[in-house]
């Protein structure tokens, strides 16, 4: 096990690119630097913590949203590894269409990444990997593009997925649904770029983000599964907080609970499925124009 992990490593290391994180610059309270500055409580071995929430919201009768979530350990005393696969996808194109595509897209990138990673971790002789961990999550992504393709003509999806090894996420992102870290102290960071008309807008200095929020064209995607322009994730890897969570949503969260709202809720809540749904309830309560999906990961023993 441990020789296989240790080539897996390896080869991350040749095609990956460690995001730097960005922080506030903003002194923290006495209160914060406690929380900051607290080690994380021993666990042996490593494990994810993770729960997930999903409605149609109040506005739609009608679910286009697919989630995916797997969460395993594997550990022999010599090699201990935890090992997770959360999906979010966001459908379009209509009930018949937008459904097909976030539902095949989800569950052929989780069928992917569970025989090209996940049965390795549980063969006791496993071949070497032939990818690295981003070239295998793209390819997911790619394989994923053509179901969307054969299945769901017409339709569409976003994509956003996390491959956890360890104590590194591997990101695979096509879309406007989202990936995020937060962290206790209160800062909140988004790890994915949105690939919308309103994000390039942004970006140019054309409009803000609280205008975003509300513009006309804020449903409008430069990059989906479906297209028939060939498909560009981002692949990103990062180190996982020490203390703290990774959160992946759709825009029916994101676009309607602030993230102060957000921050909150997941801090004042005693683990990640209570917290999901009650993120869920909190989309609801404002409004609930959009289906909502989260999947909430608690890193333990990092």
């Amino acid at each position: 096990m441990k020789t296989f992990i240790d080539k897996l490593f390896k080869r991350q290391t040749r095609h990956q690119t460690i995001a730097e994180t960005n922080v506030q610059t903003t002194p923290l309270t006495e209160d914060q630097l406690k929380v900051v500055t607290q080690e994380p409580i021993p666990m042996h071995p490593q494990q994810y913590l993770a729960g997930c929430g999903q409605s149609n919201g109040m506005q739609r009768d009608h679910n286009e949203d697919a989630l995916f979530m797997m969460s395993t350990v594997v550990a022999d005393g010599k090699s201990d590894m935890p090992f997770g696969i959360f999906i979010i996808a966001d459908g379009m194109g209509g009930h018949i269409h937008g459904e097909a595509a976030s539902h095949a897209a989800a569950r052929v990138v989780a069928k992917y990444l569970i025989s090209k990673v996940y049965d390795k971790l549980i063969d006791p002789n496993p071949e070497p990997m032939d990818e690295s961990l981003q070239e295998t999550v793209e390819s997911a992504i790619r394989e994923a593009q053509k179901a969307v393709l054969r299945y769901a003509p017409g339709g569409g999806t976003t994509l956003t997925c996390a491959l956890t090894l360890g104590d590194q996420v591997t990101i695979g992102h096509v879309g406007d649904s989202r990936a995020y870290f937060i962290y206790p102290d209160g800062r909140t960071q988004r790890i994915t770029q949105d690939h919308s008309l309103v994000q390039r807008m942004i970006d140019l200095n054309e409009i803000t983000e609280e205008e975003a929020l509300a513009h006309p064209s804020r449903n409008v995607l430069l990059r989906a599964l479906g297209q028939v322009d060939p498909v560009r994730p981002d692949i990103q890897t990062h180190q996982v907080p020490r203390v703290g969570y990774l959160m992946l949503c759709s825009d029916g969260l994101w676009g309607v609970v602030p993230e102060a709202q957000i921050h909150q809720i997941i801090s004042n809540s005693p683990d990640p499925s209570i917290a999901s749904n009650k993120l869920v309830e909190a989309a609801n309560a404002a409004g609930g124009p959009d289906n909502i999906s989260v999947i909430l990961v608690n890193f333990l023993g990092q």
